[in-house]
């Protein structure tokens, strides 16, 4: 096993970060990363002349090899510290001090490390904060922030995931991330969209998002001015349990089409979310369940008119916004029946033109709507001979 090979040499290695929080917190980690004394050139050497295979990824001069064993990947990096930040990229330097590679990481739940004989070594408090669910910045949250404003939402995220109710912030962290919110300007929109994704899944985000109002985040994030938090606000308690993709959550802060579009150009988001969040801003009134006995019709119909494939996945997402559990439990069980009559069916009638076919079909197809999509080929073709 690869410890082995760093005991032999005397290299100290430990599960670093979000693992440890994670084990901590009983959760199964994605994936465990590793902090070591060893230095890049030290562990390659040793992975080589021990047999193992290394995956070239870019981490090298920031520190971190990474090894293939046993059909798993793990990413092991030399503790470093930060020499010149500029609030998106380090430049780092190796260090065997495991006390200052922790003091250079975001968040106190975030700096611990784990030994592999199980001794926790854990520096900032992290370990009490994870206990009373206290998200803080490691040291000076102004500082942390400087070195990487996206660390702004990586505490708005980890807030949504282990905070135990809305409101329980530090007033000087606020503070904090209020005064450097515009940092967040410089920061790419693939690195802010990732985190924004994560925080609309998360717990507490009608607060949450809230506050990025309240701190002046919103507009250097690619969201509106003027977003209806009152949608927001009524639209997440809809949708809490129904798994809603993160663009479902943050249309409900929309009024309108340009607001998809901005949020496009600064976060550049994917095709399919874009699309997602104009259909969903074109739609959200006046598609909407019917009174009487088939209340599901309206959305069958839409669905059943529409020529785009991604149509039904849209629907679905409309019934979350709307808060319609139960139809949309229905939606999720309705398959799209095929219409049952072809021209074919047509031509042994004895209709020969195609023009004539055509026209036939579309009456037909009518009276197969009208039908709630019922009437079989037989009953259809009898419609026909009426004609």
């Amino acid at each position: 096993s690869f410890p082995e090979l760093f005991e032999k040499k005397n290299y100290e290695l430990r599960i670093a970060g979000g693992a440890v929080r994670d084990l901590l917190s009983g959760v199964t980690p994605q994936d465990i990363d590793f902090a070591t004394t060893a230095t890049p050139a030290e562990m390659k050497e040793m992975f080589t002349s021990a047999g193992v295979r290394l995956i070239n990824n870019k981490g090298e001069k920031h520190g971190t090899i990474t090894a293939r064993l046993h059909e798993q990947n793990f990413e092991i990096t030399t503790l470093r510290i930060d020499v010149v930040t500029d609030g998106r990229h380090a430049e780092v330097e190796f260090t065997t001090d495991w006390h200052k590679d922790a003091e250079r990481r975001d968040l106190t739940v975030n700096s611990m490390f784990l030994g592999l004989d199980g001794t926790l070594y854990d520096f900032f408090n992290g370990y009490e904060d994870l206990k009373s669910k206290k998200i803080r910045f490691v040291g000076k949250a102004s500082e942390r922030i400087q070195e990487d404003y996206l660390r702004i939402l990586r505490y708005f995220r980890f807030y949504g995931r282990i905070a135990e109710k809305a409101g329980d912030h530090e007033p000087a962290t606020l503070q904090a991330i209020k005064e450097n919110a515009k940092g967040l300007a410089g920061i790419s929109g693939e690195r802010i969209w990732v985190e924004l994704k994560k925080i609309l899944l998360g717990n507490h985000v009608n607060h949450l998002v809230q506050l990025m109002y309240e701190l002046d985040i919103a507009q250097y994030i690619g969201l509106p001015l003027d977003g209806n938090l009152e949608e927001f606000a009524r639209v997440t308690k809809n949708i809490q349990n129904l798994s809603p993709k993160p663009m479902t959550v943050l249309t409900s802060l929309f009024k309108g089409k340009d607001d998809v579009t901005n949020l496009d150009l600064r976060l550049k988001i994917s095709k399919e979310e874009k699309n997602l969040g104009l259909f969903l801003v074109k739609h959200r009134q006046e598609l909407s369940k019917a009174t009487g006995p088939e209340p599901l019709r309206p959305y069958q119909d839409f669905l059943m008119d529409s020529r785009e494939a991604n149509t039904n996945s849209r629907i679905l997402e409309l019934l979350k916004y709307q808060g319609e559990e139960q139809l949309l439990k229905e939606m999720q069980e309705w398959t799209v029946p095929t219409f049952p009559v072809s021209g074919h069916d047509l031509r042994k009638m004895g209709v020969t033109s195609g023009k004539e076919i055509g026209t036939a079909l579309q009456q037909l197809r009518d009276e197969w709507k009208k039908s709630g999509y019922h009437m079989d080929k037989e009953e259809l073709l009898s419609c026909l001979k009426r004609v």
